[in-house]
């Protein structure tokens, strides 16, 4: 039988497609702890060797690059969070957690939180649905056997998100996702039309360092935008969030984001955010457990 083309399908597929993962009601509450204003959200993916290793792992200048992820980029960061007295979130393909397990052990000592984020960096639309979920099974079971915590949330790595992904989350037990789109601020996940009581952390490539600084010199791929640039970017996000009692949510990665000549970006968005005094710095768990507190999900 010939494959349907989407110009040819009858309502049910294609109303089917849009219906399989849907944003449901708006979980921006009407105050954040403390009388803040606004939740800060900084993440980090963890992806230091993955990013080659899904691919083949060709490259030994690739791998060592993602290597610098956990030899310069996390040190930095930690100190930093550490200095500022602040939490983030870390998503961390398993691989990662099995290469670097003192990392792992160490984000969880300073309080942070630690998420899924793929088994080897995976993409989930390229693997068998049964594949899919025993990855991200045995993933949890990793982190939790490396870091003594079990994970109670999950970003798809590279954001993919397949047509299954969201049952195993469920079967998992997560209370939130972090991979998908449809709005500035926490919403709750609906399957099939069924309200799921999970939340949705919504990201944006724009607020996502690597689409700016990410290269590769075989694809032609060159950074595009000065330092200065992606802090306006961020920035601007960071005040609108503020300005309507928001989330800002920021997705990082240690081997991007961490150069000397760009980690300022961090550092003074850091400082524009405290210096408004009302904002609440937290971890992804944190703010799923409040919203959906305040929801009564």
């Amino acid at each position: 039988m010939t494959e349907l083309k989407p110009w040819q399908w009858p309502e049910e597929i294609w109303r089917g497609k849009v219906e399989q993962v849907r944003a449901g009601r708006n979980l921006k509450p009407k105050v954040w702890p403390g009388g803040a204003r606004c939740a800060v959200a900084l993440s980090f993916d963890v992806d230091h060797e993955t990013n080659e290793l899904r691919d083949g792992g060709k490259s030994v200048g690739r791998l060592s690059w993602g290597q610098y992820g956990n030899r310069a980029g996390m040190p930095r960061i930690l100190s930093m969070l550490a200095r500022e007295e602040i939490k983030a979130s870390f998503f961390v393909p398993a691989v990662t957690a099995l290469l670097y397990p003192d990392e792992q052990r160490r984000i969880i000592a300073e309080g942070h939180e630690i998420g899924l984020h793929g088994w080897i960096h995976e993409v989930n639309t390229a693997v068998p649905p049964e594949a899919e979920r025993e990855l991200h099974l045995r993933s949890a079971d990793t982190l939790e056997k490396v870091t003594g915590v079990r994970p109670v949330g999950m970003r798809t790595p590279s954001w993919d998100f397949s047509e299954v992904t969201l049952a195993v989350e469920r079967e998992l037990g997560l209370i939130y996702d972090s991979s998908l789109f449809a709005d500035d601020d926490p919403y709750e996940l609906i399957e099939k039309g069924e309200p799921t009581g999970m939340v949705e952390l919504p990201v944006e490539w724009i607020r996502d360092d690597a689409v700016y600084f990410n290269m590769n010199r075989f694809q032609a791929l060159r950074p595009y935008t000065s330092p200065e640039a992606v802090f306006d970017i961020f920035k601007r996000e960071f005040d609108g969030a503020h300005a309507e009692g928001g989330l800002f949510l920021l997705t990082m990665h240690p081997h991007v984001i961490t150069y000397r000549s760009r980690f300022w970006i961090l550092e003074e968005l850091v400082r524009h955010a405290k210096a408004k005094g009302d904002v609440w710095f937290a971890t992804h768990a944190e703010i799923a457990a409040y919203v959906k507190a305040q929801a009564g999900l």
